[in-house]
């Protein structure tokens, strides 16, 4: 009797100990399952697809066969649209970093009222939907009498009316629009850690405001910069509304060539191995480009 009531509370603390260590995965399971039903298995199902044969009378054959990849990497036709949507993601980017790391900065510097309503401008834009804001440049670029031609025509930079529409210029002008906000938000919350007593004591010093920019500033801001850099390149390489509209159904990117194969031709397969194929560059290009600004800027980064 004595034994099994020293035994007692040794069981009771190693049922609690066990259940300490099951929280943390009781605790996750639920978005664990979310995880893996919405997004691992038919990322798994969409890259069997790719493997099955396709043919325009004997639809979808279940077999295992490259012949979908063998093409994709054969013909200089995808690869067209592969460099396509890496050069305007990237030419995008550049355009939101160039010009959305100053915005926050002023942004920053403002007084509270001003503040509060040049973010709530920046932010506004969220809330309209993609493809209303895009359909608002297709009517600005317009053909040649097209409001940005004649507002370009009457300040004297161009002679003649340039082509927006259907073309990459287009589709970079108008990515660099819709995707202006994530790059601002995101170099701002880099700018809420920067102490600006920091600004003040480098001036109390005497450096200029371009090295005041260039060696305080631009290093603390980075981490912001690569934040938005990643996320602005992964959304426009994986634009689909924007490409659409102004690039048409001619000047296609790896998001319209996907769309087009699953439900224009309804070659399912080859659409689903051009969609692994622009998931899988996309993490090589961000992991790699983030490893290599890390070490670039290691300092900031600790």
């Amino acid at each position: 009797m004595s034994a099994v009531v020293d035994t007692a509370p040794a069981t009771a603390v190693a049922a609690g100990q066990a259940q300490t260590a099951n929280a943390p995965w009781a605790l996750a399971a639920p978005a664990l399952m979310l995880f893996v039903g919405v997004l691992v298995i038919p990322l798994a199902m969409t890259v069997m697809l790719s493997f099955h044969d396709w043919g325009q009378y004997k639809g979808i054959e279940p077999v295992f066969i490259l012949k979908n990849w063998r093409e994709i990497v054969t013909d200089p036709y995808y690869a067209e649209m592969f460099w396509r949507t890496f050069r305007v993601a990237a030419l995008a980017t550049l355009i939101t970093a160039v010009l959305g790391a100053p915005e926050a900065y002023i942004l920053n510097r403002m007084s509270g009222r001003w503040k509060s309503f040049f973010l709530l401008v920046i932010l506004g834009p969220l809330l309209i939907s993609v493809v209303a804001r895009t359909l608002g440049w297709a009517l600005l670029f317009g053909g040649s009498n097209g409001l940005v031609n004649k507002l370009l025509i009457s300040l004297g930079l161009i002679g003649t009316p340039l082509r927006f529409m259907f073309t990459e210029t287009g589709m970079v002008v108008a990515l660099a629009h819709v995707m202006m906000p994530f790059m601002v938000l995101s170099v701002w919350a880099a700018l809420q850690r920067l102490d600006p007593q920091i600004e003040n004591a480098a001036l109390s010093l005497g450096a200029g405001s371009l090295t005041i920019v260039r060696r305080i500033i631009l290093p603390q801001i980075m981490p912001g910069v690569l934040s938005g850099a990643i996320i602005v390149f992964s959304l426009s390489a994986t634009a689909f509304a924007t490409p659409a509209i102004i690039g048409g159904r001619r000047l296609k990117v790896a998001a319209t060539l996907a769309y087009d194969e699953f439900l224009n031709t309804l070659n399912w397969p080859l659409g689903a191995a051009v969609a692994i194929l622009l998931l899988v560059a996309l993490v090589l290009i961000v992991v790699g480009s983030n490893a290599l600004i890390e070490r670039r800027y290691a300092e900031v980064f600790r």
